[in-house]
């Protein structure tokens, strides 16, 4: 323990063990991107979906970035055929649950799971209702059994605004049910938010939580955008704000929290190295960061993994990402007095990891 807190030079082994048994917080994570590769195996058996190959490992390279070239299309591209998996209220609730399950497995001790009605429903008929419940009632499940703190977010497609209307209002209505927030997702070059202004503020009247990606494959001005017009607390990713000093002093002044994955920025080609993920750049200038997984089964990776990434390869101290964690807590889409026991859990609970205040600065 003492080699990773003044490190820095523990073994990577010695440091991944004390990563896993920290208990962490993933505040941006997909459903459609958390299945098992068995279970998408099983499914496809137990329902016939019409695939190239039944084999886990022959259908890696089709729904998991493997040996791809960096490319955020490419990255999306894979959400295709996933749709296809949600064959059934069986399938979609065992996907939710197993979603809850590997977090857990992770010491995930509080997760933010955000799930598209549109995707888990259209391509077999079912309902966005039914759905949003099936998901719902598997998470509340997998809370249970597997002593996890989850909460529920409705994300949104940026191409499909026909929907938007009809999604905030499964999530306003399902506010007692464990949904907190909304997100808006997918390709921000091509589809702008302006179709998704008077929706946003209307779920956020109704007492919604928004988040929003922006300025990952976007300009930096994305960011604002978000805030201002959408009433973002959030931004996910977030990252090309580094290539605009105004829209980090604005991010710093306002205390708008980034959720920040590491190894999907590299996948989606949005970061070129490692050396240039300014997670810890972002850190120093007082902007609230965090890390998280993005797509866990699509970047084969999970939150110990990425907090790994962020020590060895994006250089930041150990003692920075224990704060990143507290970050993580005062950000939760919950209200005031939960979350002021969440961050008085995970402050207790961080200090048995790193001795001393890790809350003072650099």
């Amino acid at each position: 323990m003492n080699k990773v807190l003044d490190n820095y030079g523990a073994t990577i082994r010695d440091l991944r063990s004390t990563i896993f048994h920290m208990p962490k917080i993933d505040l941006h994570r997909h459903l459609e991107g958390s299945l098992r590769l068995t279970t998408l195996a099983d499914i496809a058996h137990q329902h016939g979906v019409d695939l190239p190959s039944m084999s886990p490992d022959e259908l890696r390279p089709l729904v998991q970035v493997v040996d791809d070239t960096p490319d955020f299309h490419g990255f999306l591209a894979k959400f295709k055929l996933l749709r296809r998996f949600y064959s059934s209220r069986e399938a979609v609730e065992r996907i939710a649950y197993e979603a809850v399950a590997d977090a857990a497995a992770d010491n995930v001790r509080y997760l933010e799971l955000r799930f598209n009605p549109v995707a888990l429903a259209l391509n077999q008929g079912f309902s966005f209702e039914d759905v949003a419940d099936w998901v719902v009632q598997a998470t509340k499940r997998g809370q249970i059994e597997h002593k996890i703190q989850v909460r529920l977010i409705v994300q949104i497609g940026r191409h499909e605004p026909q929907y938007a209307r009809q999604l905030a209002q499964i999530a306003v209505d399902r506010r007692e049910d464990g949904i907190v927030g909304l997100d808006l997702a997918g390709d921000e070059i091509n589809y702008p938010i302006a179709k998704f202004v008077d929706v946003f503020q209307w779920a956020k009247n109704q007492g919604m939580h928004i988040t929003v990606h922006a300025a990952e494959a976007g300009p930096p001005g994305n960011v604002r955008e978000a805030v201002e017009q959408l009433g973002a607390e959030r931004i996910g990713h977030g990252v090309r704000a580094r290539e605009d000093i105004s829209v980090m002093d604005f991010l710093s002044r306002n205390k708008v929290t980034l959720e920040i994955c590491p190894t999907s920025n590299m996948q989606t080609g949005i970061i070129p190295k490692l050396s240039q993920q300014p997670l810890f750049a972002f850190f120093k200038l007082g902007i609230p960061v965090t890390v998280n997984t993005d797509d866990p089964s699509i970047s084969n990776t999970t939150l110990t993994d990425e907090y790994l990434v962020a020590i060895s390869g994006a250089g930041v101290p150990f003692r920075a990402l224990c704060r990143m964690v507290l970050y993580a807590a005062e950000a939760a889409f919950l209200p005031e007095t939960e979350k002021k026991q969440l961050v008085t859990w995970f402050h207790e609970a961080i200090k048995k990891f790193m001795p001393g205040s890790y809350l003072d600065p650099l």
